[in-house]
């Protein structure tokens, strides 16, 4: 017999909590993250030889080397490097029998004591020579978004995927492709409007209305989405209200799917209509994890109610922390959300691409009344190594004055240099290290490759530049490359052609691949193996995700991306899919980044 689940409207009253003043100073505990194992991976990156790769963690002493071991069609685990491994965590295995299943662990070595190993990953007999992963999927529609997150508490990262059927679906599976369950987002998601969807739709335009994390910090994965009448859950209860367009933020168990925690979404602007919403996550308090939500519907006039808000996973319950609406304030939004602690107080903030939120959900700036209009693409980073905090980057879409993009002080919001032209509708702008000849990054719309810190343009043709869509981190250096309709591209500033085309490294479709909305994959993020990105894309099918992931070594030693602050919390996030930064600079002739300030989930 199903259950159903009534949902009960309750009022609940945002709170600003202050301390009261105190001689002493406090220390702010560590932020808790997730408690990762070593995502050891293998590909066979040519005919005779496996790269074989593994995680560096946030928290691992100085000096850990590892030893590498691999154990052939089941047999005994045999070391295969002669001396500890103290440089990049990848090792190359020229002496495998590729025609039989080899498994491969690692152990890291501390003070001289090998500890305990890591868990193995299979490379079957026979394998293709590929970068890539596959992961299975039950038959489905189509895939647009999925998230990454350790539903099961083993350390490493199962998936959770959308199917855009109608009505919608939700799955989730296991790391190796084992289905988990499945969520029904029910009659209100057939209403699947770019702009104005139903109550319980997710994944359209720059909406997703779901994300993954370990919300409550017990080293298991939940996942947070926006309900309505007739979600059913993992475990067949269903949601009910007798108003199509009341909505809820929905806390469910990552290994079962089932309802855990629920909240009423505000119903200021119920009148006119449900809200869709962009979720993820962000330390508000520094420490612990909070639900953030850029939520919006539109009015009869055209315009659109903007609202953001804040939750906590607090023992049973999701507890509202604040609701922040937009009003009359001239504050531009766009079409990504990014938390990032911007001034460096280990307190993260909610940026828009035209305003920034402090974590008690006051406005703590706007670049309106500097001239900031709203556009499609914005990026925080340090991209200036020499300048002290973060920088951003932002283009923008028919801005009245004329101006076409801008690099700003993330802190404070003071534009450091602008550049006009228009009016234009930019569309896409990149940030990130890919000329070593300049310090810190560049930046690139359609204007031109500029430095950042020099607002320098690097190529006299403006036509030399990469295209502005994705960046991520996948061959030995570590300047960025470019993921873009599908293509890995190496921007190469020495050898730039005419045509301005990019030396190739992978191109998805010869192993598969489909591209997913806009052109691109369905997540980029730090999912197993080193400090370098994968990029998830399905078959066409929309029966197996294939992972793509470096087969290049490196030397580079570098902690998982996915524990730092920065990198985590933009993993959480969709709208229009952006590259994710660190908060340190990552680039040619860059120092060590500092330990990150973080203690691990139990």
């Amino acid at each position: 017999m199903r259950m159903r689940v009534r949902a009960t409207v309750l009022a609940v009253c945002a709170t600003l909590t202050v301390a009261a003043a105190s001689p002493a100073p406090t220390v702010k505990a560590a932020r808790v993250m997730e408690n990762l194992g070593r995502g050891v991976v293998a590909v066979r990156s040519s005919s005779t030889q496996v790269l074989v790769s593994w995680r560096l963690l946030g928290l691992d002493p100085e000096g850990v080397g590892f030893n590498v071991y691999r154990s052939t069609a089941g047999g005994a685990y045999v070391k295969l490097n002669s001396g500890v491994l103290t440089g990049g965590t990848n090792y190359t295995d020229s002496t495998a029998d590729l025609t039989r299943a080899n498994s491969y662990r690692v152990t890291p070595v501390v003070g001289g004591q090998e500890q305990a190993p890591s868990g193995a990953f299979t490379l079957s007999a026979g394998h293709a020579v590929e970068p890539v992963v596959r992961v299975p999927l039950r038959p489905g529609g189509a895939v647009k978004f999925v998230w990454v997150g350790d539903l099961d508490g083993d350390g490493e990262y199962d998936y959770v995927v959308d199917r855009q059927t109608s009505p919608q679906k939700l799955e989730a599976y296991s790391g190796d492709g084992d289905f988990l369950w499945e969520v029904d987002l029910g009659p209100n998601s057939l209403n699947q409007d770019n702009i104005e969807p139903g109550s319980s739709a997710i994944d359209l335009g720059h909406w997703d209305g779901v994300t993954v994390y370990d919300f409550d910090s017990d080293g298991r994965a939940e996942v947070a989405l926006r309900v309505a009448d007739g979600v059913r859950f993992g475990d067949g209860t269903t949601w009910t209200h007798e108003n199509d367009a009341r909505q809820f933020m929905a806390v469910l168990d990552g290994r079962t799917g089932a309802l855990r925690n629920w909240s009423a979404v505000p119903t200021t602007y119920l009148a006119d209509g449900p809200m869709a919403a962009r979720l993820g996550v962000a330390y508000l308090n520094g420490t612990t994890p909070s639900l953030v939500a850029f939520m919006k519907n539109r009015r009869d006039d055209g315009a659109f109610n903007l609202m953001m808000g804040a939750w906590k996973v607090d023992g049973d319950s999701l507890d509202r922390q604040w609701t922040w609406q937009r009003g009359g304030q001239d504050a531009p939004d766009g079409h990504n959300t990014r938390a990032v602690d911007v001034d460096g107080d280990g307190t993260d903030e909610v940026a828009e691409i035209g305003f920034v939120l402090g974590g008690n959900g006051s406005l703590r700036y706007s670049t309106g009344p500097k001239g900031i209009v709203h556009g499609d693409r914005f990026h925080i980073a340090d991209m200036d190594p020499s300048r002290p905090g973060l920088e951003g980057y932002g283009v923008q879409q028919n801005n009245p004055s004329g101006l076409l993009e801008y690099y700003y002080d993330a802190a404070t919001g003071n534009v450091i240099w602008r550049h006009g032209g228009g009016p234009a509708d930019v569309g896409r702008g990149m940030a990130g290290d890919v000329d070593p000849r300049f310090p810190g990054m560049e930046v690139w719309s359609f204007s031109g490759l500029y430095n950042a810190a020099g607002d320098r343009l690097t190529e006299p043709d403006t036509s030399l530049r990469p295209w502005p869509q994705l960046g991520l981190w996948w061959d030995g250096d570590l300047t960025m490359e470019l993921l873009n309709d599908g293509k890995i591209e190496e921007w190469d500033p020495a050898r730039p052609t005419p045509s301005g085309s990019l030396p190739r490294l992978v191109s998805t479709w010869n192993h598969g691949a489909v591209k997913a909305a806009q052109g691109g994959p369905t997540l980029v993020g730090d999912i197993f193996g080193d400090w370098r990105e994968e990029a998830v894309y399905t078959n066409a099918a929309y029966d197996e995700l294939i992972v793509f992931t470096t087969n290049q070594p490196t030397t580079h030693r570098l902690y998982t991306l996915a524990h730092n602050p920065a990198y985590r919390n933009a993993m959480t996030f969709k709208g229009y899919m952006q590259s994710h930064h660190v908060d340190y600079f990552l680039g040619a002739g860059m120092a060590g980044p500092p330990r990150p300030d973080i203690t691990y989930a139990p």
